[in-house]
């Protein structure tokens, strides 16, 4: 009989001692995998909230004082952070206020010149939320009018002015209270012209150059292919474009200072002046309609240029007002030291492109009438007939008007037409110029082209790469990149194979063991 056989059974597994073992394995991955997920939807909520507030931010500040000869005015911009290379303004929020007289009608009292600031900063308070004071840039640029003054008279008018911007409590620094060069006026005046018709940053060849005609300069400015003297060259660069531009103000060759020049001249030297006319203060002159009188001032120093030019008194005669304001732009060509002066001793290199006409140009044009298009022929045309016409009858028919600024018009036209055409060399024909304050809906004014280049230039000192991430279009990318890699993460903890776990008894030991298959 044989042996019994011992029958050896494999115990069954101890589920209680892998479910000890596999749940927390499990738990773990589903934990990573929620973790994961709620990052990912934790980043897309925060960066689509931050480009919600940007896609409609509040705007900010920046203002500009433009203290001209004849006034003082106070531009608020309101802006939106950038748009290329140039701010994006918001013209909802940007606003404009003129005060009289302008800051050099102080240089015999320099103190008070700060005081005629205050209702302009009241203005722009109420324009610009009080917690953004401190936060907004306030400049003041004077022009042509504190240019004329004495040295010292024009720095204690400008620390009178300081000492009222620096108590304004918007964010100002001494030296942004100045004296502009001519030149930069140009420039600015030249900078909003195209960024107004869309061309600034875009080719050289293709932008528009700009005159500007004040009360106590005249601004030329525009895009040259030709070497010009340092004195007369700005460069400018927006992005990868650079725009050699010649840029020079004329000094006393505004309509208002010109004027004053010519009665002067008219006083002194007129050779068919008689001499009861003068001794009583009463001179007729070409530049004034006829029958137009008043009380004149002799010169008090002769100009020994102009002793022996030949002026027709004959009150109301264009051609004889248009050959009067010749001399006056050209009585310092004798003094040229270029091969050719176009106007006085002054460099001009020929004319590029088309020109947009300000200021004094465009009011000239628009009180004839005339379109923004029109040549100077017409503008020629229109004068003859005001200048030609009785003042009486132009009383009458312009009544709204203060007899001292009606009776000028007859001076503007012929110095327009001496100035443009005599001068620069624009043909009578000429269609290059557009007689306009505004491009589309947007004011052509030197203020604003300093502003778009202080920002500009404030933006460039403070930038990083972190400041171009923050752009809108830049976050819209920022978001897709960064969902997208965080939902491919998730995907791959996903695809993570659960660790696989046998469990064995061993005889040896005499007991179970959890080993994990690879």
């Amino acid at each position: 009989m044989d042996a019994p056989k011992l029958l050896i059974r494999p115990l069954p597994p101890r589920p209680s001692l892998l479910s000890r073992i596999s749940p927390p394995a499990h738990r773990h991955h589903r934990g990573t995998l929620w973790i994961l997920v709620a990052a990912a939807a934790a980043v897309a909520v925060v960066l689509f909230l931050l480009i919600a507030s940007l896609s409609s931010p509040s705007p900010r500040f920046g203002i500009v004082i433009d203290a001209g000869s004849s006034g003082t005015r106070i531009h608020v911009f309101g802006f939106k952070g950038e748009s290329g290379m140039v701010p994006s303004i918001d013209w909802g929020s940007t606003a404009v206020m003129r005060v009289t007289p302008g800051l050099s009608a102080f240089s015999g009292d320099p103190e008070r010149a700060g005081a005629s600031l205050a209702e302009l900063l009241e203005f722009a308070k109420g324009r610009v939320a009080k917690d953004q004071w401190e936060k907004t840039d306030v400049r003041l640029m004077a022009t042509a009018g504190l240019r004329m003054l004495a040295v010292e008279v024009k720095e204690s008018i400008l620390e009178s002015c300081r000492r009222v911007l620096r108590s304004s409590g918007f964010h100002f620094q001494d030296d942004w209270a100045t004296v502009i060069p001519g030149s930069d006026e140009g420039t600015y005046a030249w900078v909003a012209a195209n960024y107004a018709l869309g061309t600034l940053g875009g080719d050289p060849q293709k932008t528009t150059g700009i005159i500007e005609l004040g009360g106590a300069s005249a601004q030329v400015t525009f895009v040259s292919n030709e070497p010009l003297p340092a004195e007369f060259l700005q460069v400018l660069k927006f992005g990868e474009t650079t725009y050699n531009l010649y840029s020079n103000s004329f000094l006393l060759y505004g309509q208002n200072v010109a004027h004053e020049s010519l009665q002067k001249l008219l006083s002194s030297r007129s050779p068919k002046a008689s001499a009861e006319s003068v001794q009583e203060g009463i001179l007729i002159d070409p530049c004034s309609p006829k029958g137009y009188s008043y009380v004149g001032e002799p010169a008090d120093v002769p100009n020994s240029e102009l002793e022996h030019q030949p002026i027709a008194q004959a009150g109301g005669n264009f051609s004889a007002c248009r050959s009067a304001a010749s001399i006056l732009l050209q009585k310092e060509k004798d003094n040229c030291l270029y091969q050719k002066c176009h106007m006085g001793s002054t460099f001009i290199p020929k004319l590029q492109g088309s020109f947009l006409a300000t200021e004094n140009f465009f009011f000239t044009t628009k009180f004839f009438g005339l379109s923004p298009t029109s040549s100077l022929s017409d503008l020629m045309l229109a004068g003859e007939q005001f200048c030609g016409e009785y003042w009486s009858k132009l009383k009458e028919k312009y009544h709204t008007l203060a007899e001292e600024d009606l009776s000028r018009y007859c001076f503007s036209s012929a110095y327009i037409v001496a100035l443009l055409h005599d001068s620069l060399g624009f043909a009578l024909d000429d269609r290059r110029i557009v007689f306009a304050n505004q491009a589309g809906n947007i004011q052509v004014e030197w203020a604003l082209g300093a502003f778009i280049m202080q920002t500009i230039a404030a933006r460039s000192y403070h930038s990083s790469w972190i400041t171009s991430m923050v752009q809108p279009g830049s976050l819209a990318l920022l978001l897709f990149v960064v969902s997208t890699l965080l939902i491919f993460a998730a995907w791959l903890v996903s695809k993570w194979r659960r660790p696989q776990l046998k469990t064995i008894y061993d005889l040896e030991k005499g007991r179970y063991i959890v080993t994990r298959v690879n």
